[in-house]
């Protein structure tokens, strides 16, 4: 009997399968690429990307050196690369910055591992290695940290000098002073609840950056309805979600046959018969301002008029949804039981001008966290990288002050990391070591970026600040990107956020490990499209 000597087909004719080496290559690659497009943004002198958008918002641009956003907006097809794009947003939700260099360090961690893996030595032994490694680096990293929440002044300090830090590598930085006092102010309003919902952002086209501010107060960007007043005190405020249109026939298809114009006006009689019912139930709660997600036709509106009521329309739902949280309302779509909705509340509700546009302010709130940072900007797209550079501060100082110990920025906290493992290297036998000296190469790596896209050279300032670090005394020395010198990060005020670092450190150290032990790739067949044979 003959023995066929062909290969056995497991799999459907259009699936893929990469295996051992091939498969480890394919990982490596994907994620050092992704690596490499956004290394060039890391750092105060970091460079930005202009994304340009295909297809529906073809044409439509953005200008960011943000990671998250970059990554987010490119499409991806090798799954290491997705891994990385996934830690990023992952970064950006855990603790909004620190973006770029999780990436970066999981991608040189990678590229380590890539030359000891062509060297023979087992991913499984390189793992370990790198797991070792991760727990040394955080201890360095928690001895290295200090706390100043006891200290009001100090504490505060610490929160500008690390809004000052975040906001160095965006594109405020030329107004890094003026923002990082603002995001300061708006974050230690919250009271440490680290409620974001309660700091609205609006951007409005027009003027300089250095025209922005913020506003004690709740900011919504309508006008308030024709004929009604401008100004309110101790506001009763409804919040509903309600259609205050004519009530229409809404059945599909129905149709309507009438003998004269006689019966078309009684029919419009009975629609506004029933929209006054409507407005009459809404007066009934006893309030002075009413807001609706939803249109307000003409006729509602000269009734809520007339009634001296304060009506405000169409409000997005992001914004009634803040607007219910600050004045401690709630959104209704009902009202035949006034005792049971809760109506909102502020001291003062006005009509103000920003730039050329009417906004309504409320001042006052119940929440008295809210305020509103109104951002100026000559473009679109410096509005919108103005944004994510403030939400960006906001969400690393709302961490902070939940966990408020801090780090020395500049490269200082990754060579501490790094001379930690090479020490701790020493006290270990066998071939983890090699993973381990691969971990703190990787982590030098940081600093070395940061110089070269300032235009230094990399090799002597890194050398310098090894040397820096090997004195007594100089845990607290870092790169001075403004001179091109290394220097003590305390009296220059680069400060991070604890928080922010450690995450990066485990999170790349994780995503590494996950690419590090794949030995396959599976792709499955695509699903063919078959042809519908029901009956209509």
């Amino acid at each position: 009997m003959a023995v066929s000597l062909n290969p056995i087909q497991i799999m459907k004719a259009e699936a893929e399968e990469e295996r051992s080496e091939t498969a480890r290559l394919s990982s490596f690659v994907g994620a050092i690429a992704i690596g490499e497009l956004v290394r060039s943004t890391l750092g105060p002198r970091g460079m930005d990307k202009i994304l340009y958008a295909m297809g529906r918002n073809e044409g439509e641009i953005e200008v960011t050196n943000d990671g998250a956003t970059i990554l987010r907006n490119i499409g991806v097809d090798n799954p290491a690369a997705k891994v990385l794009v996934n830690i990023s947003k992952s970064q950006d939700d855990e603790v909004g910055d620190g973006t770029t260099s999780v990436v970066v360090l999981a991608s040189e961690l990678l590229r380590e591992a890539e030359k000891l893996v062509s060297g023979k030595l087992h991913p499984q032994t390189i793992i370990a290695g790198y797991r070792r490694a991760t727990d040394v680096a955080r201890k360095a990293l928690d001895a290295a940290a200090v706390d100043h929440s006891a200290d009001d002044d100090r504490f505060r300090s610490d929160l500008i000098k690390i809004a000052k830090t975040t906001l160095s590598s965006k594109i405020l930085s030329q107004h890094k002073d003026f923002f990082a006092e603002m995001c300061v102010d708006a974050v230690l309003r919250l009271k440490g609840s680290g409620n974001l919902d309660a700091i609205k952002i609006i951007k409005k086209q027009g003027a300089t950056l250095s025209d922005s501010f913020l506003d004690q107060g709740f900011i919504l960007a309508k006008s308030i309805g024709v004929h009604q007043p401008k100004r309110i005190e101790n506001a009763k405020i409804l919040i509903a979600n309600t259609p205050m249109d004519t009530d229409k026939v809404k059945v599909f298809g129905s149709k309507i046959s009438v003998e004269s114009t006689a019966q078309v006006a009684e029919i419009e009689l009975a629609e506004k018969e029933k929209m006054k019912s409507k407005v009459e139930k809404i007066l009934s709660h006893n309030i002075n301002v009413f807001v609706n997600r939803q249109l307000i036709y003409n006729y509602p509106e000269q009734l809520f008029a007339d009634a001296g009521i304060m009506a405000i329309e169409h409000t997005d739902f992001d914004g009634m949804e803040r607007l219910a949280l600050v004045t401690g309302g709630e959104i209704v779509s009902t009202f035949d039981n006034p005792e049971l909705v809760k109506l909102g509340k502020c001291d003062l509700i006005e009509e103000v001008m920003i730039g050329e546009e009417r906004m309504i302010r409320f001042s006052g709130v119940a929440l008295g966290q809210a305020c509103t940072i109104i951002v100026r900007g000559a473009t679109q797209q410096i509005l919108d990288e103005a944004e994510r550079s403030l939400h960006d501060a906001l969400c690393v100082l709302t961490q902070t002050v939940k966990e408020p110990r801090v780090v020395y920025g500049g490269g200082c906290c990754e060579v501490i990391m790094s001379r930690a493992i090479r020490e701790a290297a020493t006290q270990v036998a066998g071939k983890e070591v090699l993973a381990m000296e691969a971990f703190a190469r990787a982590l030098d790596m940081i600093p070395t970026i940061i110089a070269d896209n300032a235009g230094y050279d990399s090799a002597y300032l890194l050398a310098a600040l090894k040397a820096a670090h090997a004195r007594e005394g100089g845990s607290s020395y870092g790169l001075n990107m403004d001179a091109g010198v290394v220097g003590c990060m305390d009296e220059l005020g680069v400060t991070e956020s604890f928080m922010v670092k450690r995450q990066v450190l485990i999170t790349a150290s994780e995503a590494a490990e996950m690419i590090l032990r794949v030995d396959d790739i599976l792709r499955a067949a695509p699903r063919k499209r078959s042809n519908d044979q029901s009956h209509c």
